[in-house]
């Protein structure tokens, strides 16, 4: 398991995910694994060597418009409900609300202060 603090898992949110996993192939040689998301979308595994080291998230949807395409890492915390408050009370925004993945964790999307994005997670491996 990552340990707190500590940069945990990286995921791509693209317009294009077929562009985007024919470019990492392509250049970096990963290879990719679709999976099924909470909400019934698509999620992508690359994988390099047979280890998983990023994710692929499709923002190609309505409710997407005005979130930019980008690589979004998540860090992992001790306990995400209550590193969010604190978060929160330093200045944080909380996107959307505290989610859990199966098999992966608890998460939460954040904008920090300056305004840039970030995950947290409690990773259940």
């Amino acid at each position: 398991m990552t340990a707190h603090g500590h940069f945990h898992w990286n995921e791509l949110r693209t317009r294009d995910a077929e562009r985007a996993k024919r470019f990492y192939t392509d250049t970096i040689g990963w290879t990719f694994q679709s999976t099924t998301a909470g909400d019934g979308s698509t999620y992508w595994i690359a994988y390099m060597d047979e280890q998983p080291v990023a994710g692929l998230f499709s923002i190609d949807q309505p409710r997407f418009e005005g979130v930019p395409e980008s690589w979004i890492p998540f860090l992992a915390v001790d306990d995400v409900d209550t590193r969010v408050k604190n978060a929160v009370a330093a200045g944080a925004e909380l996107m959307i609300p505290i989610f859990d993945v199966p098999n992966v964790g608890r998460i939460a999307m954040l904008r920090e202060p300056s305004g840039a994005g970030i995950g947290w997670m409690t990773p259940t491996c």
